[in-house]
C-alpha cells in the first residue's frame, strides 16, 4: 500500500501521506584495478577504464524488498493537488486511492476511487481541492495497487507443461490445505522439480513482472510468505501466468519481453515460503482489486494432465 503525506498550502493545508517508492533487488559490485585500487558500484565495470582493466570482480548480494508495482505521485496544480499513479510493470494494474483522513478536503472524483494504469504508464486518480474556501485543510491519503485489468475475460485455452523434464510429479494440486487455500493459489500447481529445471512459458505472452534476487527459504510463513523468485507473463486475453519459488538469479527474461509458448524463461529453484524445490504454477486475474487464481487445462508430453485437487 502507498501512502502520501504533506501539509497543504494556500487555503489548503495538505499532508500528503507517503509515497511508497520503487524499492528494488540490488548488487554490489567490487573490483580491483591494475594499479590495486578497490572500486565499489552498482554494476559491473565495462571493459579497460581509465584506472586500467578491472581483476578481480566480486559480486555482493544486498538484500532488498520487493520492487512496488506502483507509486502514488501527487502534484501542486495552483490550489489543487493532482493525485497520480505510476505503474511500473509490464502489464495493466489496477489502483485504489482513499482518504486516511481528510480535513476540509474533496477528491474529484470523490474517494474511494479506482483507476486502471497501462503498462509503464500514468494515470491521474483524483483532484483534490478544499471544500470550503474560506479556512484550510489538510489530508492523508492511502493507494492499493493489484496487477492485472479488471475487465479482463480469460479465454479457456490449453496451457503447456512449464517445465522441461521427461517426468514430473504434482506434489500440491488445486485447493492444496498447505498453501494454496487462499483466492491467490486455489488453482495452482505444485510440481516438484530440482533446483536449476528449466522453467518454460506455458502459453505465449509479455513479461508483467520479475523478482529475481531473494535467495532464502522457509516455512516462516510472516518472513517467506510474500517473497519469492517468480516471473509473471501476461496472455493476451488479460489472464496471467505465475511461476514462483525460481532459483537466485534465475530469471532469464525481462519486463516487457514478448516471449513464446514453450520458450525458456527461467531455473526452477527453492525460494521464499516453501519445504523443497518446486515450480508453483498459477493462473490468476484481477476480480476488481482483488487477484484470484482460475483452473485450467493443462497438456504434458504424454497428453492432458489430470489435476487433482489437494495434496499434501
Amino acid at each position: 500500500m502507498s501512502r502520501l503525506r504533506r501539509p497543504l498550502l494556500l487555503a489548503l493545508g495538505v499532508v500528503l501521506v507517503g509515497a511508497t517508492c520503487l524499492a528494488h533487488a540490488a548488487k554490489v559490485y567490487k573490483w580491483t584495478d591494475r594499479n590495486g585500487v578497490t572500486h565499489y558500484g552498482d554494476r559491473a565495470p565495462q571493459g579497460a577504464t581509465a584506472a586500467g582493466a578491472p581483476s578481480r570482480i566480486t559480486v555482493i548480494p544486498v538484500q532488498a524488498e520487493p520492487s512496488a508495482i506502483a507509486r502514488l505521485r501527487v502534484e501542486r496544480s495552483g490550489e489543487r493537488y493532482l493525485a497520480w499513479a505510476d505503474n511500473s510493470l509490464g502489464g495493466p494494474i489496477e489502483v485504489a486511492l482513499d482518504f486516511n483522513r481528510a480535513n476540509n478536503v474533496a477528491g474529484n472524483p470523490y474517494l474511494p476511487a479506482r483507476k486502471v494504469v497501462p503498462a509503464r504508464g500514468s494515470a491521474l486518480v483524483s483532484t483534490l481541492s478544499v471544500a470550503d474556501p474560506s479556512r484550510g485543510g489538510d489530508f492523508e491519503l492511502a493507494m492499493e495497487s493489484v496487477p492485472g485489468d479488471p475487465a479482463a475475460r480469460p479465454l479457456n485455452v490449453e496451457y503447456l507443461l512449464p517445465l522441461r523434464q521427461s517426468q514430473f510429479r504434482i506434489d500440491q494440486g488445486f485447493g492444496g490445505s498447505f498453501s494454496h487455500g487462499d483466492s491467490q493459489n486455489r488453482f495452482a500447481v505444485d510440481f516438484a522439480a530440482a533446483v536449476g529445471t528449466p522453467v518454460l512459458a506455458a502459453r505465449a505472452g509479455t513479461v508483467m513482472q520479475v523478482e529475481s534476487d531473494f535467495e532464502k527459504a522457509g516455512l516462516n510463513q510472516e518472513k517467506y510468505g510474500g517473497r519469492a523468485n517468480f516471473v509473471r507473463i501476461l496472455h493476451d486475453d488479460g489472464a496471467m501466468s505465475l511461476y514462483a519459488h525460481l532459483k537466485s538469479e534465475g530469471v532469464l527474461v525481462r519486463v516487457g519481453q514478448r516471449v513464446a509458448a514453450g520458450q525458456q524463461i527461467g531455473l526452477s529453484g527453492n525460494t521464499g515460503f516453501t519445504t523443497g524445490p518446486h515450480l508453483h504454477f498459477a493462473i490468476q486475474v484481477n476480480r476488481g482489486m482483488r487477484l484470484e487464481s482460475i483452473p485450467f487445462r493443462m497438456t504434458g508430453p504424454n497428453g492432458p494432465l489430470r489435476i487433482a485437487s489437494g495434496s499434501r
